[in-house]
């Protein structure tokens, strides 16, 4: 179904944006190709998957990391003619390549910081391409405002950090052209991957929230492509996000990939809580690894910090005292305490609550005044607009009366550095700061206090210079709403909107004693030693490998519109039922069986009015008048209700209470099936169910003559599904000793007898038939939960002992893609009734009897 949340979201995912201008047709890079076929241009987007079955001709995997901005620095030549290029070697996605095994190529595809004329924009491509392996992405300056400073940093930046837009003025409303904007951008960046990928030999990295929707561009090509995705921001709780009109086409999107990663347990909980909440997908354990199940695919999520460029810090630390005269900055804060932040200038970092810290500390604690200094390094903004101006002028206000209010001569407690900083100027400030303070109110990761770590550390033992004499040490304080504060466990946490308990806690840190500090040293700098930022890729890649082993076994085909598109993965045996081929047996056969389970295979769950409609009664009634068939429905629902329903179809048999009553036909007497008619346990169980039910908004009991069903469809998911695990502990223990069966389903937990299972009723009923000399020769089974997976199990050893031949076509057939006994499988009941009226159509008209004047079987 088309999202309602875009009008005409299949142009949108085509490219065709009316709002804003086409980028130009550009020349095409080289592209290889490793498998026969033909190549659809680009723009042709029709979900065709270049994939064969045929073997690689490559000799080696490689990696194609795509992010918003390439790994490169760019300035202009002297003369002006052209450009010149050079690594970036902070650049996070240079440093994860010592963590990819050594033989591997690494290809680059992402967006350039300076804006490129279009007539050179060939010759940079070329040139990037030959000497750096990067391919650039180059946006139009429409769209690349409003995909940059618009989606990303107007909608989902704030959204990713808990701010919400609340009026216009205060974050502003949802504009639905950066939204294009952002789909437009993304759809770029898929054209560069598409025009280099080798789909069966490389695998893709995507990083950060500026390409979200970019997974599903490039499944829509490749079904079965490698593909992971890394979100370095936090993802917020689902409250938070659900507030996102366009919320489920990028959860689809993300879904597209094949492994999905956080930094911490916190922001992979929030998204798989989105993804219970928001599309009914529940997560599962094994082993260790965290997998979503979609469609038949297994998304894995993977929750691993990412780490520091240790070799580049180490180089960094060696020339620190060239590069930046430790020396004068000991003598500048000669006396002093140094406390020290660094932070971007951001509204989310902190630093005005920081300062406000400071000024407690100092009115606390009078001893520090004189003698504490917070040094704080601001690093240039890289968003814009009001929040971000009135949060610089807070800051400058903050420091100018704090340092009017505590100041003496030669003594400023509040300096600011608001200017670029290098890698090696922080570095000096790490080595004479006494402690590192981190007041982000949100923050997805934050290396900094890693950094500190390494730096407090120095270079190695044998290092003649004064700052490796001596043993090292280090203190942090840090906001428990940052990615790396899990793992800092000797770090004092502080909530940063409480600022007298973070006063208290700078106080407690530089008062500390040597010996505490140094403890807490070690033990941090251990840890950020050994999870650097290779540790961290070599840990995804190795995940994403995994995650990959079984693409190009399973069967892969695209099914549905714009970012409703998904693969569909299936095991080789798994299949379609084709209406066509059971059709074609049906016709061939002459004692045919049909169990049909009612809820979710013949009436759609999400149907409110679960009274059968004249069509399926219709069907129904014609097939069971064929007196070749023997027509069950066999369900969980109540027999008085079941009898009712299907009182015109006078040849059906019905199976109720999962088996517990049995008649054969609407002449019949129902039978009895359980083995024990006692119900005394009801007074145990219903005491238990009543105690839930009460705590449990949205759920209920249903009462049934020989079972007791507890539902929690209409209750909030997650809790729904905890009281529901809870209670089956609490049934299982109080009913040990009675003779029943305590099973848990889809949003239901029931109490019914030992020995009652719809695979009973299908062992009955082929057994019944085999001694009526009438062996089944054609069987038909479909249900869509977990009680049906009885009846495809019975069938397989109803073959194996006699019951049925071995030449009997069975059809075990389930409601929708999912890991299931049944061999075949139907998307949804619209699906099962034009099979079933197929199969009403095609049977012998001389085959059917006066209802009125026919006995049972």
């Amino acid at each position: 179904m088309m999202s309602r949340s875009y009008t005409n979201l299949l142009d949108l995912a085509s490219g065709n944006f009316p709002a804003m201008g086409q980028p130009r047709e550009k020349k095409r890079l080289p592209r290889v190709m490793t498998v026969p076929g033909v190549i659809s241009e680009l723009d042709d987007d029709q979900a065709n998957s270049v994939t064969s079955d045929a073997p690689s001709s490559a000799i080696q995997d490689r990696i194609i990391i795509v992010a918003n901005q390439l790994p490169v620095k760019a300035k202009r030549r002297p003369d002006n003619k052209g450009w010149s290029f050079s690594w970036d070697d902070d650049s996070l996605l240079l440093q994860l390549k010592d963590g990819l095994p050594e033989e591997m190529e690494v290809l680059y595809v992402g967006s350039l910081k300076i804006d490129v004329d279009p007539v050179e924009q060939d010759d940079v491509s070329q040139l990037l391409l030959d000497k750096f392996k990067c391919v650039p992405a180059f946006l139009p300056s429409d769209i690349l405002t409003k995909f940059y400073h618009g989606f990303c940093k107007q909608h989902l930046w704030p959204l990713f950090h808990y701010m919400l837009p609340f009026s216009a003025s205060h974050g502003g409303r949802f504009d639905r052209s950066l939204w294009e904007a952002y789909v437009a951008a993304n759809k770029i960046f898929s054209q560069r991957v598409i025009e280099v990928i080798n789909p069966e030999d490389d695998y893709v990295w995507i990083h950060d929230y500026h390409l979200m929707v970019l997974p599903t561009f490039l499944r829509r090509r490749f079904n079965r492509l490698r593909m992971g995705f890394f979100l370095h921001s936090p993802f917020p709780s689902s409250e938070i996000y659900r507030t996102l009109p366009v919320r489920e086409e990028i959860m689809k999107a993300l879904l597209n990939s094949d492994l999905i990663g956080f930094h911490t347990y916190d922001y992979a909980r929030h998204f798989l809580s989105c993804c219970s909440r928001m599309l009914g997908l529940e997560y599962q354990s094994k082993r260790g690894y965290i997998g979503v199940e979609y469609y038949g695919r297994t998304i894995g999520i993977k929750i691993m910090p990412v780490g520091i460029h240790m070799g580049q810090i180490k180089s960094v630390l060696s020339l620190a005292d060239k590069e930046w005269r430790v020396a004068e900055l000991k003598q500048q804060f000669e006396g002093k305490t140094v406390l020290l932040g660094v932070d971007d200038m951001d509204v989310f970092k902190g630093i005005d609550l920081k300062l406000l810290a400071m000024e407690q500390m100092l009115k606390q604690h009078p001893k520090w005044q004189g003698r504490a200094v917070l040094v704080q390094i601001a690093n240039p903004s890289r968003g814009r607009g009001k929040d971000l101006e009135d949060i610089q002028a807070e800051i400058q206000a903050s420091c100018k009366r704090i340092n009017e209010t505590f100041g003496q001569p030669g003594y400023e407690p509040i300096v600011l550095i608001d200017r670029p900083v290098s890698l090696c100027e922080r570095f000096a400030y790490y080595t004479i700061a006494e402690c590192v303070v981190v007041t982000a109110v949100r923050d997805g990761m934050n290396l900094t206090p890693y950094e500190y770590i390494v730096g407090r550390q120095g270079v190695s033992e044998s290092e003649s210079s004064s700052e490796s004499i001596g043993p090292k040490k280090s203190m942090l304080v840090v906001s428990e709403f940052i990615g790396c504060s899990p793992s800092l466990s000797g770090a004092i946490r502080v909530n940063p909107w409480n600022t007298e308990s973070t006063a208290e806690a700078m106080n407690e840190a530089i008062s500390m004693s040597d010996a505490e500090k140094q403890l807490r040293h070690e033990k941090h700098y251990r840890y950020v030693s050994s999870h650097d930022v290779a540790f961290w890729s070599r840990s995804f890649f190795q995940d994403l490998e995994r995650t990959c082993k079984d693409h190009f076994r399973r069967r892969c085909w695209g099914i549905g519109l714009s970012f409703g598109f998904r693969v569909v993965a299936l095991d080789p045996n798994f299949r379609k039922l084709s209406i066509d081929h059971i059709v074609s047996v049906y016709l061939r056969s002459k004692n045919r069986a049909i169990l049909l389970d009612y809820d979710g295979t013949v009436m759609p769950q999400t149907s409110h009015n679960k009274t059968p409609s004249a069509e399926v009664i219709s069907i129904i009634n014609a097939l069971s008048g064929d007196t070749k068939n023997t027509v069950f429905v066999v369900s969980g629902r109540g027999r008085e209700s079941l009898g009712k329903w299907f009182s015109p179809c006078k040849k059906l048999g019905i199976a109720a209470e999962h088996g517990f009553f049995m008649r054969w036909s609407a002449n019949d007497e129902w039978e009895l099936c359980g083995q024990n008619s006692e119900f005394g346990w009801k007074q145990i169980a219903e005491p238990v169910m009543k105690l839930y039910t009460e705590s449990t908004d949205g759920s209920s009991i249903e009462t049934k003559e020989s079972a007791l069903v507890w539902h929690h469809r209409d209750a909030d998911p997650g809790f729904g599904s905890s009281q529901a695990k809870e209670m089956l502990d609490h049934l299982e223990s109080v009913l040990a000793n009675e003779p029943v069966a305590v099973k848990s389903g889809q949003f239901i937990v029931e109490v019914k007898p030992q020995g009652v299972s719809k695979g009973m009723v299908a062992e009955k009923i082929f057994t019944t038939m085999s001694e009526k000399g009438k062996q089944a020769d054609f069987v038909l089974c479909i249900g869509d939960d977990r009680s049906d997976e009885e009846m495809f199990e019975i069938i397989s050893n109803a073959i194996s002992s006699g019951i049925l031949s071995s030449s009997t076509s069975v059809f075990a057939c389930t409601v929708g893609q999912k890991p299931s006994k049944a061999r075949y499988y139907l998307d949804d009941p619209a699906e099962v009734l034009n099979m079933l009226e197929a199969l009403a159509e095609a049977s012998d008209p001389e085959s059917f009897t006066d209802t009125e004047s026919e006995g049972s079987l």
